[in-house]
């Protein structure tokens, strides 16, 4: 019996010593960004905490206004995205039920956009921004008639990284110009602008 509770203590000794050096590496990592990169993910970790979805930490989202109906919300953003020297680059609807529950998704439709020399530019600073192109926006309609443009917040795509591969500041100045573009034609479609 004593053996048991033993190593029972060891074992739970050894998970708190490795857990608190986790959590001090992961600390001393954090300290070491620059401001901007901590307040990014502070700001996630922040609703991941409130709400419990990661999902939710990374998007943007936007009421579609009442009076705007589907058709004029992705006309507009169309329209919108040549003002911020985006294109519209194609759209897809996902599905749509007849009968849902006033809290179920019960129809989904994507637009997406894209610059086409500045996503070559991402693409060479890292492939891996590839995973987010084009740059979409989804409509969510609910069963009880609530609608939605949800899109990616790009704060962490800008402010996320570390000086061990810094973007350029040309390349920073037209990510800008996309976060900026992709938060305010949902934004403007969604108010009926």
């Amino acid at each position: 019996m004593l053996k048991k509770i033993l190593m029972g203590t060891s074992t739970i000794l050894v998970a708190l010593t490795f857990s608190g050096c986790t959590m001090i590496k992961m600390g001393t990592t954090f300290m070491g960004f620059e401001s901007e990169t901590q307040k990014a993910y502070a700001d996630m970790m922040a609703i991941i905490g409130e709400t419990g979805d990661p999902a939710q930490a990374m998007m943007k989202e936007w009421k579609v206004a009442d009076n705007v109906s589907e058709e004029d919300l992705f006309e507009n953003m169309k329209e919108l995205a040549e003002n911020y020297n985006m294109r519209f680059v194609g759209e897809k609807n996902m599905f749509r039920i007849k009968d849902g529950k006033p809290d179920e998704v019960v129809h989904a439709r994507i637009g997406e956009f894209c610059s086409l020399s500045i996503a070559k530019k991402m693409l060479n600073h890292s492939r891996y921004y590839g995973g987010f192109m084009p740059c979409r926006v989804i409509f969510v309609e609910y069963g009880d008639g609530r609608r939605y443009l949800i899109s990616m917040d790009m704060t962490l795509a800008l402010y996320g990284g570390t000086d061990k591969k810094p973007i350029n500041k040309d390349l920073f100045e037209d990510m800008l110009a996309v976060k900026k573009a992709m938060e305010e034609i949902p934004a403007k479609a969604a108010a009926g602008e």
